[in-house]
């Protein structure tokens, strides 16, 4: 079998989970002998990895003798600039004076964050995406289409919203199944306040999709309420993990872990809940004064929160470690005492898997797809601040339930195999070679 996958990152140039979990589905594939040509719109002179192909969205681009072009320290990938630009997130958010004034938080709701204004929560989503992305899709459309003619696949599998319109052409033009995977939908990423152009390309990529992959039962209930996608189109296919390397300890240094280190890992932005992590944050420093907070990651919130910690006068027990990749990643996992992800609305959540994976215990919030797979796992509501340093209070201070969490969630991590994510995505793909092919309708770009 022959896959068309289209995707906007893969490792190393990655800025959250796609990327990963892209890489570990693809492995996955290939163990069961699926071949897949994976377009990426960014440009490269060798293959990522030896499993895929991987093509350049623009392949007439060539290294120059003042720019070689080569952003990778990842053997075997090396990759160009190009003019095709598919990236949604902002990595620096602008000044917020009214940051400054958050130091004394009241009580947390689930419709402000802790030092949030109303209109940051609610109508914060067109402030992701920059004013040439949209053009930048419709030209990626035209972009995949010509590459696409020359190759032979037999199903189109499309990963988020900037690839649907592209995928839903190729698989037009060619007359082959289109599966959509949902990864995360602009409802996550800016609440209530979502950007129309985006939300109805995720509609229309659903409607056009033979079958739709979410990446949990979570994400599956919003495309069937919100995006009126038929519950029998929808498979659900959960994320996995790579195991953990064994890696040396990490050298000494400011923060070792007798420091008893709190990490968070992910973007910096208001689906993952950063104003949540530092009002609990506050708390616990009121009971574990010795305790020290690490926000690993980049985001359209960084400078916000960075004042907000300031503000709230914890400044100094905070580290701000920007985007963590690779080795740095380990690293921080193996300083860590306790892992917390207080997403606001999070499709499945890999780095609790990860942090698992790294032998450390995870607080995840309930409204996460991994919450719904994890059993060795202490749950909270993002909102409620309170439970959340309650929680973080007692791994700290309780160092059996520490390694009851880490024994336990170590063993229970290992069931998250990628291979059995590629088996269900095999079980797609068969499902709508099987079934019969409607007659296309006109592709919306």
């Amino acid at each position: 079998m022959n896959i068309l996958m289209l995707g906007w990152e893969f490792p190393p140039h990655i800025s959250g989970g796609l990327g990963t979990a892209c890489y570990g589905l693809t492995q996955g594939l290939s163990r069961l002998g699926v071949e897949i040509l994976f377009a990426l719109p960014r440009p490269t002179t060798a293959h990522a990895a030896s499993h895929l192909r991987l093509l350049a969205a623009r392949p007439d681009a060539s290294p120059t003798p003042g720019n070689p072009g080569s952003l990778s320290t990842w053997p075997g990938l090396h990759v160009r600039p190009l003019d095709v630009a598919l990236s949604p997130y902002a990595a620096a958010a602008r000044p917020d004076p009214a940051a400054a004034e958050a130091a004394t938080p009241s009580q947390a709701s689930r419709s402000t964050p802790a030092g949030a204004t109303r209109s940051e929560t609610s109508a914060g989503g067109s402030e992701h995406y920059g004013c040439d992305l949209f053009a930048e899709v419709r030209r990626y459309v035209q972009v995949v289409s010509a590459m696409a003619a020359g190759e032979t696949f037999d199903v189109v599998h499309a990963h988020d919203w900037m690839t649907f319109p592209a995928a839903a052409a190729v698989a037009e033009r060619s007359g082959k199944p289109l599966v959509v995977h949902v990864h995360s939908t602009e409802f996550d990423r800016s609440g209530d306040g979502v950007n129309r152009t985006v939300y109805e390309i995720e509609r229309e990529g659903m409607r056009r999709a033979d079958r739709v992959i979410t990446v949990s039962r979570f994400t599956k209930r919003l495309c069937v309420e919100r995006y009126g996608v038929p519950e029998d189109k929808v498979a659900v296919v959960y994320n996995a993990v790579a195991p953990a390397a064994d890696a040396p300890a990490a050298a000494p240094d400011a923060f070792a872990p007798a420091d008893r280190i709190v990490l968070f890992l992910g973007r910096i932005t208001m689906q993952k809940g950063p104003e949540y992590f530092l009002a609990a944050a506050r708390k616990v420093l009121e009971k574990v004064p010795e305790a020290k907070f690490v926000m690993a990651g980049d985001g359209d919130q960084f400078r916000r929160t960075v004042e907000l910690a300031a503000g709230m006068g914890i400044g100094h027990r905070v580290l701000f470690a920007g985007f963590l990749r690779g080795d740095e990643v380990a690293r921080a996992f193996r300083m860590a005492a306790v892992y917390v992800m207080p997403s606001v609305s999070e499709p499945f959540g890999i780095a609790p898997l990860e942090a698992l994976a790294h032998g450390v215990p995870v607080i995840i919030s309930k409204q996460s797809g991994v919450a719904e797979v994890l059993s060795h796992a202490l749950k909270v509501d993002f909102w409620d601040i309170h439970e959340m340093a309650n929680k973080i209070i007692s791994v700290l201070r309780h160092p059996v339930l520490r390694e009851a969490l880490r024994e336990n969630g170590s063993r229970e991590v290992r069931k998250f195999d990628w291979l059995h994510a590629a088996r269900a995505c095999l079980d797609v793909y068969l499902g709508v070679l099987a079934a019969p092919r409607p007659r296309p309708e006109p592709c919306v770009a």
